[in-house]
């Protein structure tokens, strides 16, 4: 069977709950797939603004919802420990009635990575994660666990009833390297990604054009190796994991233009990305841009949504 691509968006956690409901509101009736809020204590160049936490604001998106799936864009092991936060998770799966996706990541270098102590090193961090991921599985999926690691323990953990998703909630893992890829095909119903990381060579117009077409290119070569450790895996057919992507990963915010976020979408499923994410409009800042292009898209998704995905 042929699939079709998938839109969402995300909305990042800013605003106080009476303006924000609103707009999770409006994520489902506009028509999108699924809506997402950033898992962090505070991001980047937004450290100083508002930044509300992730759990209780998507317990509130759940209860004003209906359809539209819910995720974590993403959380990570820089603040989380596995046996609460797989209480949260079980809790926010109730919440919706089993739509939530839960992202997941390594952690960054940022500001979460040291808000609680030293920071890991890259290959402490690595294993973390493989550990946090195993961990989370199998505390998801049992109803009493134990486990004595490198990073984590868990003595009689009880997750009593279980979750609404059987066996789990969908694990959607972000991956760049292989590691994490490996990590992606063996425990993910998806795989996210930001595209590649690099560096443009300037501000002006030609520039970024040249540094968007790096992006794309350099993206074909991340899919070439998600296919590897996939087929390493033994995942094929039906057990492949879908494929999210984050427009907003490359130099040019998608939501410049609808037509920007359109041909992205277009570019995406043709690399084989069964979904697309974009964030929501802000006034200034990071991913600025008019909120009508998002309204504009909404209206564009049945459309999108008739576009097949390449290799599915």
């Amino acid at each position: 069977m042929t699939r079709m691509v998938a839109v969402g968006v995300i909305l990042l956690p800013q605003e106080r709950w009476s303006l924000a409901r609103s707009r999770w509101q409006r994520a489902e009736e506009w028509g999108f797939d699924h809506a997402w809020t950033y898992d962090h204590l505070a991001w980047r160049s937004l450290a100083d603004e508002p930044w509300f936490a992730t759990v209780p604001l998507l317990a509130a998106a759940a209860a004003v919802t209906s359809r539209i799936g819910l995720g974590t864009f993403v959380a990570s092991p820089n603040y989380r420990h596995p046996v609460p936060f797989a209480k949260d998770v079980m809790g926010l799966d109730d919440v919706s009635g089993g739509r939530l996706l839960l992202g997941l990541g390594g952690g960054g270098e940022g500001f979460d990575a040291q808000v609680l102590g030293p920071a890991p090193t890259r290959g402490e961090r690595t294993r973390r994660f493989e550990e946090f991921v195993a961990l989370l599985d199998e505390l998801l999926t049992q109803p009493v666990t134990e486990h004595d690691g490198e990073f984590y323990e868990a003595h009689a953990a009880r997750m009593i009833p279980g979750t609404i998703a059987r066996p789990r909630p969908s694990f959607v893992v972000a991956a760049n390297g292989p590691r994490a890829l490996a990590l992606a095909a063996r425990y993910g119903q998806g795989w996210v990604t930001y595209g590649p990381s690099f560096d443009s060579d300037g501000d002006d117009i030609a520039d970024r054009a040249a540094a968007q077409e790096r992006w794309w290119s350099d993206l074909e070569g991340l899919v070439a190796q998600f296919d590897a450790a996939e087929a390493a895996a033994g995942r094929t057919g039906e057990s492949r994991a879908r494929r999210y992507l984050s427009l907003d990963g490359a130099p040019l915010f998608s939501l410049t233009s609808v037509d920007v976020a359109v041909e992205g979408v277009e570019r995406a499923a043709a690399l084989g990305f069964t979904d697309v994410v974009v964030h929501w409009p802000r006034l200034e800042g990071v991913y600025a841009g008019p909120e009508r292009a998002l309204e504009e898209l909404a209206a564009r998704l049945p459309a999108l949504r008739a576009l097949p995905v390449a290799g599915r």
